[in-house]
């Protein structure tokens, strides 16, 4: 059931995902996607280690507020360009403070993947009594702006998201969800319709679908970010990556744990940017163990 929380005058749609009574863990997701992306047998394994899961919708996203509506530009250009952002990017580090004080959790496990994980090391930044442990997953590293964030991207792998178009019917929503995984996906890595329709189902309940809005991509990549270094990070910190990521080279994940103090870092053999079912319980041990450090 989705509920709501409220940053200022923006509302941020979030849901209790299970686990009620176990250690308070934030899913925090990447670009351009919702809630329904995290896979109910990655929150199943979570439940299972201890974790009562939360999951919520970015602004721009999902079913939380939309920013204001600018001319369209590819999220790369967002991402380099110098104009006035819609937002900051400590406003999205808010967002998630806002819904843990509509849960009532002083503070919470993190776990972010992709520009999520870039979020959940910003929150720990610039809210760190808010924050238990810290968990990212094919994230860049949030000291590299502008032209240095782009030494960890893979270039050749974003013309082809760019080309991607797809009706916007229910037949197309699916086909541009399994066009994006398999992006997404490790080389060799064999991913169809069962893999996603989960995630497409469950936003054709609510009415909204994933990768359809560039605006709002562009208004989220372009977040600019004002706050201070990662070496401020003082909660013991995970840094995953998968070695055959298609979009983000293991560099970044290099760089996240070089620059905060006591970081361990796991790369992931055979692990490309989308959470294939193969991890999830390897994923759920990992922060199992490291919120188990932090207790």
């Amino acid at each position: 059931m989705t509920r709501f929380a409220h940053n200022g005058g923006i509302r941020i749609a979030f849901e209790d995902l299970g686990g009620a009574g176990g250690d308070p863990l934030l899913l925090i997701t990447g670009l351009g996607t919702t809630r329904f992306w995290w896979p109910d047998g990655l929150v199943a394994e979570l439940v299972g280690r201890g974790f009562h899961v939360v999951a919520y919708d970015q602004r721009d996203a999902g079913e939380s507020a939309r920013g204001p509506d600018r001319r369209a530009t590819l999220p790369v250009k967002a991402l380099l360009q110098r104009a006035a952002p819609a937002y900051s990017a400590e406003d999205l580090t808010d967002d998630a403070v806002a819904v843990l004080d509509a849960l009532g959790w002083q503070r919470a496990h993190l776990f972010g993947h992709s520009l999520g994980g870039l979020i959940a090391q910003r929150i720990a930044i610039r809210h760190p009594r808010r924050v238990l442990s810290l968990a990212t997953s094919s994230a860049v590293p949030s000291d590299a702006k502008g032209l240095a964030v782009l030494r960890h991207v893979r270039l050749a792998r974003l013309p082809r998201f760019a080309r991607l178009h797809h009706p916007e019917t229910p037949r197309g929503n699916l086909d541009l969800a399994v066009a994006v995984a398999r992006l997404l996906a490790a080389p060799g890595q064999h991913l169809d319709e069962s893999d996603v329709s989960e995630f497409v189902d469950r936003e054709a309940a609510h009415q909204v679908a994933s990768f359809r809005d560039q605006k709002a991509q562009s208004r989220q990549i372009g977040a600019k970010w004002y706050g201070g270094p990662l070496a401020r990070i003082t909660v013991p910190t995970l840094v995953l990556h998968g070695e055959e990521d298609p979009l983000l080279r293991a560099s970044a994940a290099r760089a996240i744990a070089a620059a905060v103090p006591g970081a361990r870092l796991r790369l992931v053999p055979g692990l490309g940017h989308f959470l294939a079912r193969e991890v999830w319980a390897t994923y759920a041990d990992e922060l199992r163990t490291l919120a188990d450090r932090a207790g």
